[in-house]
């Protein structure tokens, strides 16, 4: 199998903004043929239009990731639009963040789940009998640091994003048990400047609720403290990482420090992380 992306057909889920946005950009760099896709139509469209001008070919389609029929029937049409599909990268996410266990509703766990991990699993069950017809396939999974470190007010997310991490290692384990032709990874950045943080203010303001000012805060200081990597550099790190071969990519300073201090302590590390929080947001980061 070749591990380079040139010439291969690349499918990037949420790709109206952000990461997906700029993994489109990078691999359209790299020679790939494009399958794009987003909720957001508008944010998708500028995604295409620049990918093209950078010499790629693409497709585009509004997903919701969380629909599996329409994700099934997604995989087909790139299937049938290009006659095979290399690499599917699982990108699509929402922060599903804000409020602590006793405070959140059951929809925002609902809401979370159903894209952030229902939406990987979905995109690598359609996609991966074309991976696995192509000779020449890779799964690669976009979890977070939050996939192995956890933080107050962020239990649907990190529930989706550990998750993201456990369904994409036992992928692997039966790829190589069966020795299949297709690759997998996951990806697990750390603090990329999107619109996540934003993102989480808005959800609640679509539900009709007032963001807190302890929530206002707390994206402030993401904004300005926290997300720092401009997603462009997660993006080429990340395709690097697929050319490599690499099994796991963390993304960011941030994300190999996290990595070893819970491996290190897994016991204190909540611990150091309460006290963190306190110290940037207040009592349990409220």
């Amino acid at each position: 199998m070749s591990n380079s992306v040139r010439d291969k057909v690349a499918v990037v889920t949420g790709a109206g903004s952000g990461i997906g946005r700029r993994l489109a950009f990078e691999l359209a760099r790299r020679g790939a043929r494009l399958a794009v896709s987003d909720v957001d139509d508008i944010g998708l469209g500028e995604t295409a239009d620049r990918a093209r001008a950078l010499g790629a070919e693409v497709h585009t389609a509004h997903l919701d990731v969380s629909d599996r029929a329409e994700v099934e029937t997604y995989a087909a049409a790139v299937a049938a639009h290009y006659g095979v599909v290399h690499q599917i990268y699982n990108n699509a996410g929402i922060s599903g963040g804000g409020q602590t266990v006793l405070e959140a509703d059951w929809e925002v766990y609902d809401r979370t789940l159903a894209v952030n991990l229902f939406g990987v699993i979905h995109g690598t069950k359609a996609f991966l009998p074309h991976l696995i017809a192509s000779g020449d396939g890779h799964v690669v999974n976009v979890s977070s640091l939050n996939g192995y470190l956890a933080q107050p007010t962020l239990s649907a997310y990190c529930a989706s994003k550990f998750g993201v991490r456990g369904f994409t290692e036992a992928l692997r384990t039966e790829l190589l048990s069966e020795r299949l032709p297709v690759r997998v990874t996951v990806v697990h950045p750390g603090g990329v400047k999107t619109n996540i943080a934003t993102a989480t203010l808005s959800q609640a303001r679509d539900q009709g609720l007032a963001p807190t000012a302890a929530q206002l805060d707390r994206t402030r200081v993401y904004n300005d403290k926290l997300l720092k990597m401009p997603a462009s550099q997660a993006a080429h790190v990340i395709v690097d990482g697929v050319e490599a071969g690499a099994p796991r990519i963390r993304v960011g300073s941030d994300a190999r420090t996290a990595d070893r201090l819970v491996r290190l302590l897994p016991g204190l590390y909540p611990k150091l992380i309460a006290a963190v929080e306190r110290k940037l947001f207040g009592t349990a980061g409220r």
